[in-house]
Formats: C-alpha cells, sequence, structure tokens
C-alpha cells in the first residue's frame, strides 16, 4: 500500500512534519508536529499545528494517530495540542521513559513529572504493528540520535527522523545526552535493509531562504550517494566522520526550552500561582558545544 503524503515545514526550527493517509479509506496519521515558540518573548503559538488542521478538515480526513517519532531537541511537539483537537491518540517509543529520566534529572525536576512515559496513550516498542485505514504501519526502534528515537514504516514509505538527511547532508548528529553515533550508524543500516523503492522521509532540512526543503529520498539513492552511509562506507568510517562533525557543533538554541515541554508530551509545565507555566535553565550542565 502507498499512502498520500503531505509535508509541511517549519522554517525556523527546520522541522519536518507530515500528514499520511489511506486513499481508500481517508484515514490519516500525523508525524512529528510543531508546536511553535518564540525564545525571544518566551510565548507559544499554534500556526505551524493550525495549518494541519485546516489541511485535514480541508481534504476530509479522520486522523487516527498523532505520532512522534522521539522527544525532539529542537522545537516543542504540538501532540497533545492535536491530539486533543482531533481526539486522537498520541504515541511514541517506549524508550521515551529513558529519556524522561534523564532530562528530569538534568532539569532537577521534583516528583510531579512521572517518568512512566502515562503523558501519551500509547508506547510502541519494536515490531509493533498498527493501521492507518488499510495502510499498515511498523515501528522500527532506531537510536543514536536519541536513545527513544523510531521509525514508522507505513506501506511504502518511512518516516526515518533525525536520522538520515538528504543524500547530499548525510546523517544527522548523534552527540546529544543519550546519543551514540554506533547506535545511529546500526540503525540507518536497518532502514537501508528496507526495499530499494522504500520512500524515505526525514526530519529536517536547512534550505536557503526562499528555496523549498527536500524532505524525500528512497532507499536506494541513499545507498547510492549518502555522503556518510552509502555502500562502500563502513561503521568505523561512519562514526569517525560522524564524532568529528558532531564535535563542531553547538547545542540547537531551543533545546533546553523544549526537552523539558517534550518529555511531558507537548504540555507545558504546571501554572504556578499567576497561571503563568515557567521554564527552568540548567545553568552549567552542558557544555557550550
Amino acid at each position: 500500500m502507498s499512502p498520500i503524503i503531505r509535508a509541511f515545514f517549519d522554517r525556523p526550527t527546520g522541522s519536518l512534519q507530515y500528514v499520511f493517509h489511506c486513499p481508500t479509506t481517508r484515514k490519516a496519521a500525523i508525524v512529528d508536529p510543531v508546536w511553535n515558540f518564540h525564545p525571544q518573548a518566551g510565548a507559544v503559538t499554534t500556526e505551524s499545528a493550525d495549518e494541519i488542521l485546516d489541511y485535514v478538515r480541508s481534504e476530509k480526513l479522520t486522523v487516527v494517530w498523532v505520532l512522534d517519532t522521539h522527544p525532539h531537541a529542537d522545537h516543542f511537539t504540538a501532540a497533545r495540542y492535536l491530539s486533543d483537537k482531533l481526539g486522537a491518540p498520541a504515541a511514541i517509543g517506549e524508550k521515551v521513559t529513558g529519556v524522561q529520566k534523564l532530562w528530569k534529572d538534568l532539569y532537577h525536576l521534583g516528583d510531579e513529572m512521572p517518568t512512566d512515559g502515562s503523558q501519551w496513550d500509547r508506547l510502541f516498542a519494536e515490531g509493533d504493528e498498527f493501521m492507518v485505514g488499510e495502510i499498515p504501519v511498523r515501528v522500527m526502534f532506531s537510536p543514536g540520535h536519541t536513545m527513544a528515537s523510531i521509525t514508522y514504516v507505513a506501506g511504502d514509505a518511512a518516516f526515518v527522523h533525525d536520522t538520515l538527511m538528504m543524500p547530499e547532508s548525510g546523517t544527522s548528529r548523534a552527540d546529544f545526552p543519550g546519543g551514540s553515533a554506533e547506535d545511529l550508524w546500526n540503525s540507518i543500516r536497518a532502514i537501508l535493509d528496507l526495499p530499494g523503492p522504500t520512500r524515505l522521509y526525514i526530519g529536517h532540512d536547512y534550505p536557503a531562504k526562499g528555496t523549498a526543503p527536500d524532505y524525500m529520498a528512497t532507499v536506494a539513492e541513499n545507498r547510492l550517494r549518502n555522503r556518510h552511509v552509502k555502500d562502500g562506507i563502513g561503521k568505523a568510517e561512519f562514526i569517525a566522520t560522524r564524532t568529528a562533525r558532531d564535535a563542531t557543533l553547538t547545542l540547537p538554541d531551543r533545546m533546553l526550552a523544549a526537552l523539558q515541554v517534550n518529555i511531558r508530551g507537548g504540555r507545558l509545565p504546571a501554572a504556578e500561582a499567576d497561571g503563568h507555566s515557567y521554564l527552568k535553565i540548567p545553568v552549567g550542565k552542558l557544555d557550550p558545544l
């Protein structure tokens, strides 16, 4: 089965969001939606998620899942907002509990935030399967970028999040807390063992101003020309390349804000006495790079 896929782009964070649907039943799923955060003002808005809602309504789709591939470091997830709006369950991989524990310690949060994944309606494990209309969806555990990352293989398409980028760019970073270049290699090789025509939809692109993003290349295209993992490049070479590249990268400018929202499933911290939520920034716990 071949799902119909629409990509949405959040230019400030370079994030790609997707809606895929079954052409027969018009049942749909949303993948990695963005809840817009404006760090200079500490404000959150919903224009990206509302664009998705407008599309769903205009196409007369019935959303049956709101899916995240991992707890994102560069944007707030709009999964809970869209789940509440659409009455569809929100889901993520079961290893998110490890990310919750890690970042709960980094933020020095108290017992008010559980780390059992209960912020989502479903936690997926490796090999889990579900249907979106007549489209079969299989879950692949694909850590490396984070310890909790998963890929959704939906018919002849796969949403591979922050593993691969476009072939000219290579792969995604693996240096966040809990990340691993070796795990990323293993995850990518499993993805590249999918059938050659499988369409791989990535999590990020960073085009020049005024230029549209690229976001899909097939398994065969990546095996032929991906600069980091094309056929002929071995594990040791990849790990050395990825580690050297990651050593030059600064942390995403929204990371310390985003993770404390995303480990809560897309919820702000509980409001304080004045009715407003406040984010915590750990000082001196992470290196500048």
